[in-house]
C-alpha cells in the first residue's frame, strides 16, 4: 500500500478516534535521535483531515505523519494494525 491508502484507512468514518502521530529524527549532539510523538487526537474525521494537512504541509524533511483510527477500550497491539511508526539508520 501507498501512504494516501494508509492515510485513508485511518481516515474512515468508523466512530473510532482519530490519533495524529509524528514521527521524527532530532539531533541530540553528534547522533541522530528517532522520536514518536502523539500530536493530535480527534473523534471528527474532518478535524483529523484538516489537522493532517496543516502539519504535512509544514513538515521537515525529517518528518513524517500518519493518522490512525483506533477504538476505546481496546489493547491496540491485539488489533492488525494500530497506532506505530518505525525510525530506521539509513543504511549509508
Amino acid at each position: 500500500m501507498k501512504y494516501q491508502d494508509y492515510v485513508e484507512l485511518g481516515l474512515k468514518d468508523d466512530g473510532n478516534l482519530k490519533v495524529i502521530l509524528k514521527g521524527s529524527v532530532e539531533h541530540s549532539g553528534a547522533e541522530k535521535v528517532g522520536v514518536i510523538a502523539v500530536v493530535f487526537i480527534t473523534p471528527s474525521v474532518e478535524l483529523a483531515k484538516q489537522k493532517l494537512a496543516e502539519l504535512t504541509a509544514q513538515k521537515d524533511a525529517e518528518d513524517y505523519y500518519m493518522v490512525y483510527s483506533c477504538p476505546l477500550d481496546t489493547d491496540l497491539p491485539a488489533l492488525g494494525h494500530y497506532p506505530s511508526l518505525e525510525i530506521a539508520k539509513a543504511l549509508r
